[in-house]
């Protein structure tokens, strides 16, 4: 497969760069059949934040992805699921996602408990390499990304992946309306 160009990112293949990768998304990789499709550029760990990093790598909104660690509780249990939303978008958390968990509300997950639990860097954040038991919730516009820019699990670099190895990860479902388009203006 011919590594990906977008923007000015210089991406190389993941797992041939394992300084780059979060210890859980590295994991993750050496055991996934998908880990020829996806590569790994190295950034300004000062410019990680989505719209930052965007300006600063020439890396359109639309090619994009937030993950978002979303959770709830229902009877004493808590529930925690991971949405993939474009950077134009935000994810329907007490609409679409609360009904998926199956709780009255349902709020980001605090950084540091999202920071624990994933072993992954607070703005790096990405489904791979999350717990097992999480589902992996990805609206179909990132399903459709040829190639999708996301976390890696450490705030100095990025993943560029086809939108489809997202959708096909382990735990992961396409669901209609989990992104509201963000209002500009």
């Amino acid at each position: 497969m011919t590594t990906p160009t977008i923007g000015r990112l210089a991406t190389e293949p993941a797992l041939s760069r394992p300084d780059l990768l979060a210890g859980p998304v590295k994991s993750a990789l050496e055991g996934s059949p998908a880990a020829a499709s996806v590569y790994v550029a190295a950034i300004d760990p000062t410019l990680a934040d989505t719209a930052e990093f965007c300006r600063a790598y020439d890396v359109s909104l639309d090619e994009s992805a937030n993950c978002v660690v979303v959770a709830g509780k229902r009877e004493g249990a808590s529930y925690v699921a991971a949405c993939m939303v474009l950077a134009t978008a935000r994810a329907d958390v007490n609409g679409v996602v609360r009904r998926l968990l199956g709780v009255r509300k349902a709020s980001f997950l605090p950084m540091a408990a999202a920071v624990e639990s994933t072993g992954m860097e607070y703005g790096g954040i990405t489904p791979l390499g999350l717990p097992a038991d999480w589902p992996i919730l990805v609206d179909p516009a990132v399903a459709a990304l040829p190639f999708a820019v996301v976390g890696s699990g450490v705030r100095g670099s990025k993943l560029t992946l086809p939108g489809s190895v997202l959708a096909g990860w382990p735990g992961a479902q396409v669901v209609d309306g989990l992104g509201r388009p963000v209002r500009q203006g």
